[in-house]
Parts: C-alpha cells; structure tokens; sequence
C-alpha cells in the first residue's frame, strides 16, 4: 500500500507540474502587439485621433477657468519620424505632440528582441501622448480654429554616426508672429528639450503661456510581467515643496481636478520600469493640474507664467521631457525627487541601501544572479550571530525532546501542569520557545525590500543569470527554483524540533507545500535569495546541531 500511495502522488505531481507549465506557456507572458510598431499604421482612426487633439486638450491659461470643448481639427497622419540611438519617436505636425516613442533598447519580450517597447501611442493599442504648446491670450494653441499646423524641412530626421545632437524645428506663422518649435535630442540620452523661439514680427505686443503636459487613457500597464496580479503603481505624480513624490492616481483624478501653484518641480506618468516627466524650468512658478477629458482620458501638466513679447522683439522659452526607464542615478540628476518615481513602498529605506550594496556588486561581478547570491551571503553574515543564537535554542529544544516526551506521558491531559512543567525545563536548560522565530522576523522586511528592488528595479528587466533563467525580474519558467525552495524548506524543518502540539506538528509539515506553490511566481532573483539563504542556514543550522547533541552526549557520558 505504501508503494502505490507514493506512486500516485509521484504521478499527481508530475501531471500537475506538466500542466502549470503548460499553463505559464499560454498565459504566462505578455502578449505582443499584433504588429510591429515599427511598421504598424501611425494613426489608424483618424475620427478618434481629431477627437483627442481637439483643442479641449489646451489647458486655460486663467487658473480660474478651464478648458473649453472647442471644434476638433482632424489629425495629420503624415508624422514626423525622429530617430537617436535610444528613441524612436513620431511628432505629430498637428500641435507638435509626440505621437508615438519607442524604446529600441528595451525589447518588448526577450523571446522578441526586434520589438522594441512602445511607451507613447495614439490610436494603437492605447492613448498616451506628450503634449506641449502655447496657451494665454495670443498662444496658437489655444486658437478657436485648432491648434497650429506646424512645417518642417523633411519628414524623417536621424540622429548620424558621430553626431552627438540632433535638432528638428517645427515652424509655424499666425498674424505675423513666427513660431519655431524645436526638439533637441542627444545621444544615449533620454531626456529631451521642447523650446519655444517666438520672433514677434506684428505691430502688436504678444503674450502667452508655456504649457506641457501627458495625456493617457485608462488601459492596463503594457510593462508589468507579474503573474500573481501583484502590480506596480500606475498613474501620475507630481513634486511640491511638501511633498518630493505626490501620487495623483486615475481615482484621485476620477473624484476631482488637482490644482496647485508649483515652483519648477515636475509632472510625471509613471508606470513598471519606465516614467514620462515633464521637467520646467526651475526658477518658473507654474500651474500644475490634473482633468479628465471628454473621451475619458487623464491628464496631468502644468501651465507656466505668462511671456510678454513687445512688437519686434523675440523671445525663448523651453522645458524638458524625459521618457524612458527608471534608471535613479539620472532621475536624480534631471530634478530633485524624481529618483521616488522608483517606488520601493514603506520599506524605501532597507530597500534603497540593498540596491546600492547589489548595483555596487554587480559592477564587480557584471552579473545580476550571481550578484544577488554574494547580497545573500552578505546579509547572512550581518545577521549570523543572531541566527546562531536561535539556531542553538533550537538544538536544546531537540537535546531535550525525550524529557518532554516524558513530561507528556506524566501529566496525561493536564494542560495546565503541562505547560509549567514545560516552562521550568525551559528555563532550567536556558531554552527560548520562541527563539527559532528570529531569523524569520528579522529576514522578512528583507525579503519583502528585496521583493520591491527586483520588481521595481529596472536593470533586473530582462537580466539574464545562466541556464534556463535569462530574466530574474520574473517568474521561473520551469518552476524548479521554487521547488528546490521546497526542498530546502522540508530539509530545514527536519533538523528543527518537532512541535508538541500535534496539530502544530501537521501545519509546520504542510509549510514547505505551501510556500512552494506561493513562490511558483515570485520572480526568479528572489526565489534565488531564498534558495541560497535556505542551504546558508540549513549548513549553519546543521553544524551547530552537530556540536550540542555532541556535547549532551559528551556531558551524560
């Protein structure tokens, strides 16, 4: 009977892991676009693309006011492609909004490196724009016939093999006002400056309003690759003297309009992995607000002081947009507090030291697994004397396993003289019952700052280690990391003392079961932590069990 039982549970395991694979091969990955980007039509509804340039999307530049549903002027299909070594990106001649942006050095999927990540897109898959312009009194954006049709050289403009910036200039003329909108992109980077050059040729004085801001409907986050339904933050932020990281989610929009008087600072979307920020000048006091569209989309920006322009005379004006991933050490650079945009939750302060400490080691190994095995063994050094303290209480607890054997049979079903009598052997053999929680209390703000570094961190994105684990930001493929997890766990607990309690005894046996099937999409660098802390602990555990029991023999001898 025994051979057959454990043939059938042999056999169930095996069924049920073939068919979780089988499972996370349909289910498992994100789904690709279907077509590429590259080649995909720039705006395939133009009736819902006039729909969302209409002018209602230019902020007022009266704080008081708002915006009003001003007649839709129909989208240019016609965009204007701008091409550097790390973004792709398509303006529309219609306002000069950007469009569409990808990101050719961030691949959809690893199985598909020849699709790059699509962050900006107007009628494809979703509606997510950087817009800017000129709003106020004489702005041509806030015209009652539409926003301007801007005019350039050529259609396409690529960044050259030696050029270190490319500037592309959009030019437009209204009432004898000439307008140049330029962007200007550098290499390597993904920040890039929107500026204004108003030559005010007219026999009147101009005024207007620099505004900037990033439009998104309510579609689900294209970056996130967790399983468990474990997400991100998705949604909008902001920076304010009070606060250095303000989140202003789609239901905070959805309840009411933000609307705030800011000094420089920036708006930003955030979403897994990358951020779109609109950064103004910081000596500017601008207006930042948030609103929802007619067509349901969110929008966040800011509207900056007004710029007087005397009859012939000139004027600049600019802001910088950075689209792209959350590397930190740039975010930090471009504006104070825009490294918070990688959200690492309430334990920001253990999770931000690790990511130091792992980074710092990756430069030396050039390898994220093998870097978040020496992070492991690190933190098992730091902790090791309290982990040898718990581990030694747990040896007594096993040394001294018959003599409450014995006290079970004395006292019957007298619970109460059990658990003195308990207690005094305790405290005569220098025992804490709860010693062997520690190491667990202690390691879990670890494990769950560890956690939000992998999840958050996007240079774990697609971050190979070796064999079959080539993205450690995600879950195992093949389920074996967490089954050795398993394994491990049930090793350990065998050389822990068996609980009194036989119902206790039952639950701590279903433990390892448990954990495995939670950790089956946990991402791989994380399971990896547990994996090499786990056989760290079992070898330390192991050693100093060895010398009690040696020692108790060696004493009643």
């Amino acid at each position: 009977m025994d051979i057959k039982r454990t043939i059938l549970i042999v056999a169930l395991a095996i069924v049920s892991y073939v068919m979780v694979l089988k499972w996370n091969q349909d289910y498992g990955q994100a789904a690709l676009p279907t077509q590429n980007a590259a080649t995909a039509p720039a705006l395939p509804d133009t009736a819902r693309a006039a729909s969302n340039s209409a002018s209602a999307d230019v902020p007022s530049a009266n704080p008081e006011s708002h915006s009003t549903e001003l007649a839709p002027v129909a989208i240019s299909k016609d965009l204007i492609r701008v091409k550097t070594d790390v973004l792709d990106l398509a303006i529309d001649p219609n306002g000069g909004d950007i469009a569409q942006l990808m990101l050719p050095k961030y691949p959809r999927r690893q199985d598909h490196p020849d699709i790059p990540f699509q962050l900006f897109d107007n009628g494809g898959e979703r509606v997510y724009l950087a817009q800017s312009g000129l709003t106020g009194t004489n702005g041509p954006d806030a015209r009652p016939s539409g926003r301007p049709l801007y005019a350039t050289e050529q259609k396409s403009y690529q960044l050259a093999d030696g050029q270190d910036q490319l500037v592309v200039d959009l030019k437009f003329s209204d009432n004898g006002v000439n307008y140049i909108k330029r962007f200007t992109l550098k290499r390597g980077e993904y920040d890039l400056t929107v500026s204004y050059l108003i030559d005010n040729q007219s026999s009147q004085a101009w005024s207007g309003n620099l505004f900037a801001q990033l439009k998104r409907d309510a579609s689900s986050d294209p970056s996130s690759s967790t399983a468990t339904g474990t997400a991100t933050y998705l949604g909008a932020a902001l920076w304010t003297s009070a606060e250095p990281y303000k989140k202003v989610s789609m239901k905070d929009i959805d309840k009411g309009n933000l609307k705030e008087n800011v000094s420089g600072g920036w708006v930003a979307w955030l979403q897994h992995y990358f951020v779109t920020a609109w950064i103004p000048n910081k000596s500017d006091n601008n207006i930042v607000q948030t609103r929802k569209d007619s067509q349901g989309n969110y929008i966040i920006g800011f509207t900056g002081p007004t710029l007087n322009v005397a009859a012939g005379g000139k004027v600049e004006t600019s802001t910088m947009l950075y689209a792209g991933p959350k590397i930190q050490s740039k975010l930090k650079e471009l504006s104070p507090g825009l490294e918070l945009t990688v959200d690492y939750g309430i334990l920001w302060f253990i999770a931000q030291p690790i990511f130091w400490l792992l980074q710092h080691i990756h430069s030396l190994l050039g390898n994220w697994g093998w870097s978040i095995i020496v992070l492991t063994m690190l933190i098992k050094a730091l902790f090791f004397p309290l982990s040898a303290a718990s581990y030694r209480s747990m040896a007594r607890m096993r040394a001294v396993a018959p003599k409450l054997a014995s006290l079970k049979e004395q006292f019957g079903d007298d619970r109460q003289k059990m658990s003195q009598a308990m207690m005094e052997l305790y405290k005569k053999e220098k025992i804490n019952p709860l010693g062997g929680c520690l190491p667990i209390l202690v390691q879990m703000p670890v494990f769950l700052s560890l956690y939000w570094v992998l999840l958050e961190s996007v240079e774990m994105r697609q971050a190979p280690w070796m064999f079959w684990i080539t993205d450690l930001s995600i879950k195992d493929p093949f389920f074996i990391l967490p089954i050795i997890m398993g394994a491990t766990m049930f090793i350990q607990q065998r050389l822990n003392p068996t609980p009194p309690d036989p119902m206790q005894a039952k639950v701590m046996k279903l433990m390892p079961i448990i954990f495995t099937f939670f950790f089956l999409w946990f991402p791989a660098g994380l399971v990896l932590y547990w994996v090499v802390n786990n056989v760290l602990s079992i070898t330390q555990q192991w050693y100093i069990t060895r010398s009690i029991e040696a020692a108790s023999k060696k004493a009643a001898a």
